[in-house]
């Protein structure tokens, strides 16, 4: 085993408390990455097409908060851990302590584009399609969290930038989060804004929706070969390797490219 090994930070979860309100960095990192994905959703609707207004945005934030926030943590219960909530009810509450479901909060999105859009009348296509663009500032941010949080860790390994996480026992691990805020942050807000500005994706609806969901779904399947799969799941099917991650990103990855197909075929949007 490698004795070139990295501190693990000692950053506490909580960024202060006062009595018994605390602000966590957990909490933070889903605050961040809404406000400033509104911020780029307002800018961006204004160049051509603009078939959505910068109001139609600020009203859309509150309904996207709900989906990701609801949907994630929906979406944990019923996908990862549904026979411990079934007999802790209560805990489903406790956000603080993390537990979130990137796909659930999709899955949450999805229902609150959809709602959003029948009821304003404006296109679910290019409403999803500004949220692709920034939907990687919130997982980057959200994969930060994680790994202040001191969970999600990553498998055994003897790399020099292995760490021994508090809670992860006394081997150093893949410090995955950082790998997957690296893979489904930077590296997949690069691709979409490049398809964005390359491939005039805004006037072709669901073509940057169809590239996050294929991007993400193959940044989460490289990202799940380096995590340890949680311990009241582990692998999937006794294979080995296959974590619940990988099954739940391959209907993302054939969503996405039918996405792709589909807007590429399609009429092109005009002005």
């Amino acid at each position: 085993m490698t004795l070139l090994l990295l501190p693990y930070p000692d950053i506490k979860p909580e960024i202060f408390s006062i009595g018994p309100f605390a602000v966590r960095w957990y909490a933070l990192a889903y605050i961040a990455g809404l406000v400033i994905g509104w911020r780029i959703m307002r800018r961006v609707c204004q160049q051509p097409p603009r078939l959505l207004t910068p109001g139609k945005i600020d009203d859309f934030l509150l309904w996207a908060a709900l989906g990701v926030i609801l949907g994630g943590r929906l979406g944990y219960v019923l996908f990862y851990k549904p026979s411990f909530f079934l007999q802790n009810p209560l805990q489903i509450f406790t956000l603080w302590e993390g537990g979130m479901s990137f796909h659930g909060g999709l899955l949450g999105v999805i229902v609150a584009i959809l709602l959003f859009a029948l009821r304003n009348a404006v296109s679910p296509f290019m409403l999803s399609d500004l949220v692709a663009i920034v939907a990687p500032i919130g997982l980057f941010f959200g994969r930060l969290a994680n790994f202040i949080n001191g969970e999600l860790w990553g498998r055994v390994s003897d790399v020099p930038w292995a760490m021994v996480f508090p809670r992860g026992g006394a081997l150093p691990r893949h410090p995955s989060q950082l790998y997957q805020a690296s893979f489904e942050g930077i590296l997949l807000f690069a691709l979409v804004f490049a398809v964005w500005k390359l491939a005039d994706a805004r006037w072709r609806p669901g073509l940057l929706t169809g590239t996050f969901c294929m991007g993400y779904a193959a940044a989460r399947i490289a990202g799940e070969f380096f995590r340890e799969p949680d311990s009241f799941m582990g692998f999937v099917l006794g294979t080995g390797w296959l974590t619940m991650g990988m099954v739940l990103s391959l209907p993302l990855l054939l969503f996405g490219l039918w996405l792709i197909l589909r807007a590429q075929r399609a009429p092109a949007v005009t002005a």
